[in-house]
């Protein structure tokens, strides 16, 4: 259909939805679904419809703004500290290059896909940060063969054929266990995040593997999404079993702060009862008490470097996948001997 005909009651007589609904879906305002917000951006692209936001962008060629889509309720992406930091990062470099990120929350990958093909068609984005790679992730074939530039966040085995930047997680974990044991604990679980990610899965197998180089069984791993409801949940479930963990890994701080919550719940004084280690390490982990020990990375610098690898792209340049600083161990209250009590034990 000629661009120049396609008006917005054909969008919405394709998707099936009014000009209303059309309207809220391009202009990124809520008040429709995440599968109707699809549904109308499929139409839109099929289309070549432009609307009158759409032409402003075009004009301006999408100059310094990057895309950002995220995978999360919007509550939850307000409690976690990892997204918060690693936005802040984003947002330090962007803003330097007299840019914005343009971010959204969507509930599929289907719906990710949907909105950045519309974004770049309509030229709202000059490049766009992807996150959270699943093993064949659908995003890098459908994106890639757009032209989209774009910077990974994952392990490259995840995330080609885009410039990937990632955390060393296998060695991270083994690090973890291999402190917990040298402590004495032989009991050892995690509590993981959602499992179809494909950071969960590496982590997943370090962890069983760390265990097994130790001669130890390796304990219970807990999957979940990451929340802190869900990590109360399974530190609760792990505590009831009948051979319970005398410590537990924790994919990120905010559930790790949870279990601490069902351990006071349950009687247990942490660390002399329970040894309990975060991951990334926000303000979270020092505002405990006792504070807890974490695996912990710089998360806004990582949010900093993958701004500084988008804009290299944009400038022509090639970019060679590395890995950010993994991150390292940090001690506090919370992990100590099975049976030792300290200052900090509650």
């Amino acid at each position: 259909m000629d661009e120049q005909r396609v008006t917005i009651h054909d969008v919405a007589a394709r998707a099936g939805v009014s000009r209303a609904a059309v309207s809220l879906a391009v202009n990124g305002r809520p008040g429709v679904s995440g599968p109707t917000r699809a549904r109308i951006l499929a139409a839109v692209d099929a289309l070549g419809w432009q609307s009158n936001r759409s032409a402003g962008a075009r004009n301006r060629q999408g100059a310094g703004t990057i895309g950002l889509a995220v995978r999360r309720p919007a509550r939850q992406l307000g409690l976690e500290p990892f997204y918060m930091e690693f936005l802040s990062g984003l947002e330090s470099v962007v803003s330097d290059h007299c840019g914005a990120v343009l971010l959204r929350l969507v509930r599929t990958v289907d719906e990710e896909i949907a909105l950045q093909s519309h974004w770049w068609r309509t030229r709202q984005i000059a490049g766009t940060v992807l996150v959270d790679f699943r093993e064949h992730d659908p995003r890098g074939p459908v994106l890639a063969r757009l032209g989209i530039p774009a910077v990974a966040v994952g392990h490259p085995s995840l995330t080609r054929p885009f410039a990937s930047r990632w955390t060393d997680d296998a060695t991270a974990v083994a690090e973890a266990v291999h402190y917990l044991a040298a402590l004495g604990h032989r009991a050892i679980a995690r509590v993981g995040g959602a499992p179809e990610l494909g950071h969960s899965v590496i982590r997943r197998a370090a962890f069983t593997r760390a265990m097994g180089r130790l001669g130890l069984v390796a304990g219970p791993q807990v999957d979940t999404d990451f929340s802190g409801a869900s990590g109360a949940r399974a530190t609760r479930s792990l505590l009831t079993a009948a051979r319970r963990p005398t410590a537990i890994i924790y994919d990120n701080d905010l559930m790790a702060v949870a279990g601490l919550s069902v351990a006071v719940e349950m009687g247990l004084r942490v660390p002399a009862d329970l040894s309990l280690l975060a991951w990334d390490d926000s303000q979270l982990c020092r505002l405990t008490h006792p504070a807890l020990s974490a695996m912990s990375h710089d998360i806004h610098a990582f949010g900093a470097d993958v701004a500084r690898t988008l804009h290299d792209i944009l400038k022509g340049e090639r970019v060679p996948a590395h890995p950010v600083p993994r991150p390292t161990l940090t001690p506090r209250g919370s992990t100590a001997a099975p049976g030792e009590s300290g200052a900090g034990a509650v």
